[in-house]
């Protein structure tokens, strides 16, 4: 029985997609839930797997195309036969012919491209033969032979660009001069046009206050021990920003609200974004309803997401909604900043880098762990009045944790 392979269905924020990857060629067996091929919104990378064992007997939308919504993308024939393999000299040839007939990870593809290495080059450790993103890594570490001597003089080869493995950056030998021209992903593409248009739609301002993490960090000493047998999570700082950023939203209804055209959108409940860093660019999962979690289930929740992130794995609907977002830039050492608003939404809060400072208290100088924290808001929605208050009732709940539990 033929089958039509096509794309999922969007949501209606979604417009369309760009295959990424076909994991299978035309004639190649398929098994029942296999990974066929890739899709790549402006969101997240989806998978479309096989919904029965068979065979691929077309592809009829390329790598690089762009496709919509429940659209065909290739024939697969439910319960076909493999087309017997070529013979050993053919396939070798075949191969060396470009980086496109090899079966390739998308990451080890993107760098084998980038760097202009022939496939037929690399040594394959992957299942199956694949190439995978180490194998390429690998192979621009390893020493090159000597190039043979010429008699007539050449030009020198440009130096190729190594690939940082953990930030996915472009970086060059000291004393380079060459450039590399890079296309924008989907996601990074996207990301850019909604940060301009944030900044040039909204009347943004930011307000700064900083707050003392010592009682927090007591608590988490204390507790963590205890809090990770009963829960299997470890207790972090999120999770009791988090909590502090509900509460506060539940006081001040106008920072949790949105602006649709001239219409103010006021939110009966509170769903937070936690922006997650991964390869590809930043992504803002959701939080849901954040007033009936708990603090483990706020910690277990975040991991999950942000190891999902970084393969790949979430879903539209996970990133859709939010009223309210935090983005922690001190994970990554940012001492102070200025958060971007995520529209429709009407605040984000930035945390920061804890680091120790000199601070008075009662006349004397003592040294605390302090963060600053940022409030950028649309000015249209909040008086800075209502800004200044919520940023301050988040700082008196973190500073006074039992705040917390005895909702005051």
């Amino acid at each position: 029985m033929t089958i039509e392979i096509k794309t999922p269905t969007f949501p209606e924020s979604v417009a369309d997609g760009t295959v990424a990857t076909w994991y299978k060629k035309p004639g190649e067996a398929i098994s029942r839930d296999e990974l066929i091929v890739d899709i790549e919104t402006d969101k997240v990378v989806l998978e479309v797997v096989a919904s029965a064992d068979g065979v691929l007997k077309e592809i009829l939308k390329g790598e690089g195309e762009i496709v919509l919504s429940a659209e065909v993308l290739g024939i697969f024939e439910e319960g076909g036969v493999a087309a017997a393999p070529a013979a050993a000299t053919e396939v070798k040839v075949a191969a060396a012919e470009s980086v496109e007939d090899i079966i390739m990870s998308p990451a080890a593809r993107k760098i084998a491209e980038e760097n202009g290495i022939s496939a037929s080059d690399i040594v394959a450790t992957g299942k199956d033969g694949r190439v995978t993103k180490e194998d390429i890594l690998n192979h621009l570490k390893a020493p090159k032979a000597a190039p043979a001597p010429v008699t007539a003089p050449a030009s020198a080869p440009a130096p190729k660009a190594a690939t940082n493995a953990n930030a996915g950056a472009i970086s060059f030998d000291a004393g380079d001069r060459i450039e590399k021209r890079v296309p924008m992903t989907r996601l990074r593409s996207t990301i850019a046009k909604r940060l301009v248009s944030a900044q040039q739609n909204a009347a943004m301002l930011t307000t700064y206050n900083e707050v003392n993490m010592k009682p927090i960090m007591a608590l988490r000493k204390k507790y963590q021990d205890r809090f990770v047998k009963a829960h299997g999570v470890k207790l972090g700082f999120m999770s009791f920003f988090v909590k502090a950023a509900t509460e506060a939203l539940k006081k001040f209804p106008a920072v949790n609200a949105s602006i649709d055209g001239s219409d103010m959108i006021y939110h009966g409940y509170q769903d937070i974004g936690v922006a997650v860093s991964t390869p590809r660019g930043l992504v803002v999962p959701i939080l849901r309803d954040t007033d009936s979690m708990g603090l483990a289930e706020v910690e277990s929740t975040i991991g999950d997401f942000g190891a999902r992130a970084r393969d790949g794995k979430l879903g539209i609907d996970e990133m859709q909604g939010g009223t309210f977002t935090i983005s922690n830039g001190g994970t990554f050492g940012s001492l102070l900043s200025t958060p971007i608003l995520n529209p429709p939404q009407t605040a984000i809060l930035g945390m920061h880098k804890i680091q120790d400072r000199p601070m008075a208290v009662d006349g004397e100088v003592v040294i605390l762990p302090m963060m600053y924290l940022a409030l950028s808001y649309d000015h249209r929605m909040i008086d800075g009045k209502e800004a200044v208050l919520f940023l301050v009732a988040i700082k008196d709940m973190l500073e006074d944790p039992a705040r917390l539990l005895l909702d005051i």
